[in-house]
């Protein structure tokens, strides 16, 4: 199928991972990434936008080094996949509680200077998205239709509440990233797998 080429992994393995299942709310802002509402009320994203934004995010991220790249994830659904994805790239990540100040007060220990951030829902982790504000950085967010979408740079529209959902994500995000940054040349040097990503 010429459709699946195009796409950054199998369309079955999106599909399994409910990356698509939105919420029964939608947001202004997340409409043009719905394909349809289901008859239970659940919006369901379009797969394939889904994909571009994922590859976007890829991409704006390849252009930093991973000592100058953030990612928060407050959900627990995420801290699998950030915990493989650190290991595999290097890319810091601060799971569970954001700390205040650590974008924006020198003075603390952990006083921390990316270039850009990426965080796992804009809302738990509205924090670390209002510092990126202040300092100047761009955002990059997963987003579910229920999600607004202030203060971001690029939205990727996905199921961020599910852990396969949120797993599979972070494994083309290190993937992608890798490939990219010239550390691996194809998909299969890749040595992640896909269940190390997955919180169980």
């Amino acid at each position: 199928m010429a459709e699946q080429e195009t796409l950054l992994i199998d369309s079955n393995e999106y599909l399994k991972s409910g990356i698509h299942i939105g919420t029964k709310f939608k947001t202004k802002y997340m409409a043009e990434f719905i394909y349809k509402t289901r008859p239970d009320g659940l919006s369901v994203l379009n797969l394939k936008k889904v994909d571009e934004r994922i590859g976007c995010a890829a991409m704006m991220l390849a252009q930093y080094n991973s000592d100058e790249i953030l990612i928060v994830s407050r959900r627990e659904n995420g801290w699998k996949g950030l915990r493989k994805l650190h290991e595999l790239t290097g890319i810091k990540v601060i799971i569970g509680r954001y700390p205040p100040g650590i974008l924006t007060n020198p003075n603390l220990e952990t006083f921390t200077e990316p270039k850009i951030i990426m965080v796992c829902d804009p809302w738990p982790d509205k924090n670390a998205v209002d510092d990126a504000a202040i300092i100047g950085i761009p955002v990059i967010a997963l987003c579910d239709t229920n999600n607004q979408a202030n203060n971001l740079d690029l939205v990727v529209p996905s199921n961020n509440k599910g852990k396969k959902s949120v797993g599979l994500v972070f494994y083309l995000i290190a993937r992608e990233w890798m490939k990219k940054k010239g550390l691996i040349q194809n998909n299969e040097e890749f040595t992640g797998k896909l269940d190390e990503f997955v919180e169980e």
